[in-house]
């Protein structure tokens, strides 16, 4: 077993076994659409933090995977900054970008602690505010916003970046110390 991981036995280039894994649960699966639709977006938040634990702030802004620019810190700012854009599709009154002009979220992404916290403490807010809206909508099927989005859509929507970001996410964790995605 590699010295590098402690918490795997099973597989040791992996976060912690498949027993240990806290998306992995005897629970029986959610009852309900919108009870679905908040554990995979749910399991895929944890998977991206999971993704992130362990590193320095200099291996979170690796761009690990040229020629592309993105960073594990780059997609944690790109998330929350995503947030707040599905957000703004469908409130009255929108926020100001997160972190400037676009592509910023990555480009301007730096091995600095006080940008990791900030990041992190940006995706949370903007996860939460986010569900605050879209959960403050009874019927799935509603359309809200300019473009009369359907709030079902949103969520889904979300799912499927957060799917495709953390699939990114195995590529850089693995270039960053050798460490594969579950």
């Amino acid at each position: 077993m590699p010295s590098r991981w402690t918490e795997a036995n099973v597989y040791p280039d992996m976060w912690v076994d498949p027993d240990d894994d806290p998306r992995n649960t005897d629970e029986a699966s959610p009852d309900g659409e919108l009870a679905t639709l908040q554990d995979y977006t749910g399991n895929y938040r944890l998977t991206l933090r999971m993704k992130c634990d362990g590193l320095t702030p200099e291996q979170l802004a690796r761009r690990s995977v040229p020629p592309s620019t993105m960073s594990l810190l780059g997609l944690v700012r790109h998330l929350a900054e995503a947030e707040r854009d599905w957000r703004n599709w469908i409130t009255p009154e929108t926020a100001p970008k997160l972190y400037g002009p676009k592509d910023a979220a990555f480009d301007d992404a730096v091995g600095d602690q006080a940008m990791v916290t900030t990041a992190f403490a940006d995706l949370a807010a903007e996860q939460a505010a986010t569900d605050a809206v879209l959960l403050s909508y009874e019927d799935l099927g509603a359309r809200a916003g300019d473009d009369a989005t359907a709030i079902r859509e949103l969520w889904v929507h979300r799912i499927e970046e957060y799917a495709r970001h953390c699939g990114h996410a195995d590529l850089l964790r693995e270039c960053v110390d050798g460490r594969v995605g579950q």
